[in-house]
């Protein structure tokens, strides 16, 4: 496998730097950004009051033509979600998934610290277009700081009359409920959100019938990202072209591109879409000392790593899916030389065992046995066998687990399999030293 060296100079080219679009993020340098009053300042609740001249049918198909897709995973495009909520008088919802749990990801958790303004402009807007008359944002547990600035700007648009009744004069009527879960990764699937939401144990549902139309309380449901809501805003002032022609071809707009690993500077870089991994990591600062790329994640660890040769595939939606992966949340795990895959590959199977809710056999099972297989060859005990037992719990787990946990957790084994088998092999032939003893298999 040949590896690419990524260089960082102390200031990136100008051309790279021109792919920073502070769009979204433009508001998290300024003092007190996540106050009413300060956001009022820089273009607040200005396009809430553009969006109330459009109809409903009219809003939703000018983000359809925007060309918004969504900023949680699956890059579904907004309008149409937004579109396949049936008007049909009756009660409807809009719920907003902050229960950022993806390894690798923080994008949304920022976002609402430091600009819950825009996230609750961004609900009223898409609420409207919707006709929901209440919405619901479902935060991860431990994002205890973030729930609290949610609320506050909630209390906050409530006094200055862009929530409760009669918003701004336009006869809409919004509430919108800032519901804590109790950090259980399952419950960023949409349906375990659903159901956590009403009260019961986060577990997927099974589908059909799908949120659209039986979502929350058996009534239609539409289900946005926090990072796909707060851009509507930027997106209705901004407007369609505008924000098609910031990004590429099929993925209008900008990404915050989370990244994390052997880089100088980690943290969220927002760019426009379809940027590379090598022009995030020099304007990250370059690769850290003493070390060379090797592999990486595109969207966190739910999604097929990538190596140094995929380093200048355009981080785009249909970019990164033709090079053999997902876009999913533009979690940029970093990975050099001096990293083992098959060792990330087990930290992560770790996380997707506990995490598994246990509904379906396949996750529950599979990945449990998946991790001390891991075990058998980190610990030098492992044989040939082992890499088949692998693939084949891979093939029962993928397509055949209520939701995408599964899924997601056999991408990094089947993405390591396939371009790094030899690290596997030194382990089993013994030409590398175990990671830990085999008298400590499943004590880690």
């Amino acid at each position: 496998m040949s590896r690419v060296t990524v260089p960082g100079p102390r200031r990136p080219r100008e051309d790279v730097l021109d792919k920073l679009k502070p769009v979204v993020t433009k508001r998290w340098l300024s003092p007190g950004a996540w106050k009413l009053d300060v956001y009022e300042q820089l273009d607040g609740y200005q396009a809430l009051r553009k969006a109330l001249a459009y109809a409903p049918a009219d809003l939703i198909a000018f983000m359809t033509e925007s060309g918004h897709r969504g900023r949680g995973g699956a890059g579904f495009p907004v309008g149409m979600k937004w579109k396949f909520v049936p008007d049909d008088g009756n009660e409807h919802y809009l719920v907003v998934n902050a229960d950022e749990g993806e390894p690798g990801t923080c994008k949304d958790l920022p976002l609402m610290m430091n600009d819950p303004h825009s996230v609750i402009e961004g609900i009223v807007i898409a609420s409207y277009a919707i006709k929901a008359s209440r919405a619901y944002v479902y935060v991860r547990g431990e994002a205890v700081h973030a729930a609290r600035r949610l609320r506050s700007a909630v209390d906050e648009a409530k006094a200055a009359g862009y929530l409760g009744e009669d918003i701004l004069g336009s006869g809409f009527d919004l509430e919108v409920v800032i519901h804590s879960g109790a950090g259980a990764y399952i419950c960023g699937e949409e349906t375990a959100l659903l159901d956590s939401l009403e009260g019961m144990r986060g577990q997927p549902r099974l589908r059909p019938p799908f949120p659209a139309t039986h979502g929350l309380y058996q009534k239609p449901t539409c289900i946005n990202n926090v990072g796909t809501i707060a851009a509507v805003p930027h997106i209705v002032l901004g407007g369609a072209e505008w924000w098609k022609s910031i990004g590429s071809e099929n993925s209008a707009g900008t990404m915050i591109y989370s990244l994390s690993g052997r880089v100088k500077r980690p943290g969220q870089y927002e760019c426009s879409m379809g940027t590379t991994l090598k022009e995030l990591i020099e304007l990250a600062g370059g690769m850290e000392d003493g070390h060379e790329l090797r592999f990486f994640t595109p969207g966190g660890s739910s999604t097929p790593m990538l190596t140094a040769e995929h380093a200048d595939v355009p981080l785009d939606f249909d970019s990164v899916a033709k090079a053999g992966s997902i876009l999913g949340t533009t979690a940029l795990m970093i990975f050099s030389d001096q990293d083992c895959p098959v060792l990330a590959c087990w930290r992560w199977l770790k996380f997707y065992a506990h995490e598994s809710c246990g509904k379906c056999t396949p996750c529950r099972e599979g990945n449990y046995w998946m991790v001390r297989v891991y075990e058998r060859i980190l610990s030098g005990q492992g044989d040939l066998g082992d890499l088949k037992i692998l693939q084949d719990a891979c093939k029962n787990l993928l397509g055949r687990s209520f939701c995408g946990l599964g899924d997601g957790a056999t991408s990094c084994v089947t993405s390591s399999l396939k371009f790094f088998e030899q690290d596997y092999l030194d382990y089993i032939e013994g030409t590398k030293p175990p990671r830990f003893a085999a008298a400590a298999i499943g004590a880690h």
